[in-house]
């Protein structure tokens, strides 16, 4: 992950934060009752997988005595983030939780936010360490990578053949560390080649022009991957509108209400996700405890879902992704 350039001042600040971060902010644990104001930011608004995510938000806020403000830019861009993340300031939040586009350039915003002694966490995907206090991860990003890898090899005849990716931003943390872990993945599956990899933005129009293009470079592939929720809505309409339905196969990372007519048409034989409802939920459970005084040094609990330990990056992971196909597909469609 390439680092912008800092000016002097902003080092320093830099360095002094991450000490500041985990102690600044008037809560603490003799506050554990008061209730709090949290900043729940998305990559935008619009979105199938955040939308999900505001109703588990909304589902751990009442019990927590939580006042929840879910909000976000309404392109997924660092700029439109920076400016909610000002948002949120100006209405004194006592703590932020953000899914990053950038996870540098929201970095100086967040910083503001906690000299002002706002708590920050990331979530899904991660910011800059020195931008927050914690990182919850959806699933950590190696059984995240494992899971697609071996989809796209059950898929592929005989385990073989050429694939594709169509991925989210260039920029987009989650999206390259999975990528990553995908192509580390793919040692244990030899017969499968990685062709090539595009960027759709998360948008659905890029996305399926991405995909068009990667069928006309590349007319002999096995497998179409995608590992963004609007990435893979937009290679099975692509696939489809190209009449390569059972000849062509897409998995990867979506939400069972957008995929399961694609699940039951046979587009997408079978896909893997987190539950974006447990993420927001679990998120908010971090968010509101950080905020009132918990210390990420020991497991921090999220109610009905367990607990959640962070290493020594402040990075904690939620579990290994499920996956859908037609057997399960219509009872969590209508979840989320």
């Amino acid at each position: 992950m390439t680092r912008r350039g800092l000016s002097f001042a902003a080092l320093a600040l830099a360095m002094a934060l991450p000490a500041a971060l985990i102690g600044c902010g008037s809560r603490d644990a003799t506050n554990a009752s008061e209730r709090v104001r949290i900043g729940i930011v998305a990559k935008s608004l619009g979105n199938g997988f955040f939308d999900a995510v505001h109703k588990g938000a909304a589902e751990a806020a009442g019990p927590l005595d939580v006042d929840l403000i879910f909000t976000g830019p309404t392109t997924p861009t660092a700029e439109g983030q920076i400016e909610v993340v000002n948002a949120l300031i100006a209405q004194r939040v006592d703590a932020i939780a953000i899914s990053a586009n950038d996870p540098d350039a929201v970095v100086p915003a967040l910083q503001r936010a906690a000299q002002r002694g706002i708590k920050v966490i990331s979530y899904d995907s991660a910011v800059a360490e020195a931008g927050r206090v914690a990182h919850l991860a959806p699933s950590s990003d190696q059984l995240i990578g494992e899971t697609v890898a071996q989809l796209a090899a059950e898929l592929a005849p005989g385990g073989k053949g050429k694939i594709a990716v169509v991925s989210a931003t260039p920029t987009s943390t989650n999206q390259n560390a999975w990528l990553a872990q995908l192509k580390q993945a793919l040692t244990a599956h030899p017969g499968l080649e990685l062709a090539a990899v595009a960027y759709g933005d998360d948008v659905s129009d890029k996305s399926y022009r991405e995909t068009t293009a990667l069928l006309q470079q590349h007319p002999d592939l096995a497998v179409m991957i995608s590992l963004s929720s609007v990435g893979i809505v937009a290679a099975a309409r692509a696939v489809e509108d190209r009449g390569l339905t059972g000849k062509l196969p897409v998995t990867g990372l979506g939400l069972p209400s957008e995929l399961a007519g694609y699940v039951k048409r046979g587009v997408v034989p079978k896909f893997a996700i987190w539950n974006p409802i447990d993420l927001g939920y679990a998120t908010t459970q971090i968010a509101a405890r950080i905020a009132r005084g918990e210390s990420i040094s020991q497991p921090i609990s999220i109610e009905r879902l367990g607990s959640v330990t962070f290493d020594a990056n402040g990075v904690g992971a939620m579990g290994k992704p499920f996956v859908y196909d037609a057997r399960n597909i219509d009872e969590f469609a209508g979840v989320f």
